[in-house]
């Protein structure tokens, strides 16, 4: 599979089979992703990848955490209130998502219900955290991106399918205490993976792209 291919068909998964990925294959491709490349080389990603067991532990405490209405405490910053265009796609995402589900806009349970599942990894047999340590601020989650997209592409290269989770590093705390993860790390997102639920709904989710000429400038 060509990279342009890999890019063609990756699409953000929420529901999965119950079917573990091989370690050897799990292996491969962490070890691949190794090659991503980061400001300095500094290669500042610490990532923790949960199954079994400790997956479900994780889960189970951060959904408790949602449920039991505690703020979200992020490690890093998450406050950014979309405007403009970027409202706009945002808006259209989430149409696309409860659409796709059959959830109407109105129905406030079922919105809370299918957000929730974030927390329950859409049952992926899988999970990763990306962390980093806190004071690379900035620079540290533009190399921890470049890393996460190199790891999606190579997952799907391999018939894994995946999704990118920023609410999977808004509840913290029990993620630190079951990985113990020291205080000078943050976490900054997860991501759920393992091989889709072709037959799922939400599955048939798709989002549009903006035409090139709406976001990059050619000069010569």
């Amino acid at each position: 599979m060509s990279v342009s291919e890999a890019l063609k068909n990756r699409v953000s998964i929420r529901a999965f089979l119950d079917k573990p990925v091989p370690e050897e294959t799990l292996k491969k491709i962490f070890t691949d992703a190794q090659l991503s490349p980061s400001n300095c080389n500094v290669q500042p990603w610490q990532v923790y990848v949960v199954s079994g067991a400790k997956k479900d532990e994780i889960k189970n405490k951060m959904v408790a955490a949602v449920m039991s209405g505690q703020a979200p405490n992020p490690d890093f910053d998450w406050k950014v209130k979309y405007e403009g265009v970027h409202r706009d796609r945002q808006f259209g995402s989430a149409h696309a998502l409860y659409s796709s589900m059959g959830i109407e806009r109105s129905d406030k349970e079922g919105r809370m219900l299918a957000m929730l599942r974030n927390w329950t990894f859409f049952d992926a047999p899988h999970a990763v955290f990306f962390t980093m340590d806190k004071y690379l601020n900035i620079m540290g989650a533009v190399d921890i991106g470049i890393y996460a997209q190199t790891l999606s592409l190579l997952m799907t290269e391999n018939g894994i399918s995946s999704c990118m989770q920023g609410a999977l590093g808004q509840f913290p705390d029990p993620v630190r205490e079951a990985l113990g993860i020291p205080d000078e790390r943050g976490i900054l997102f997860g991501m759920s993976f393992g091989y889709a639920d072709e037959n799922a709904p939400v599955n048939k989710t798709r989002t549009e792209r903006e035409p090139v000429e709406n976001s990059v400038i050619f000069l010569g």
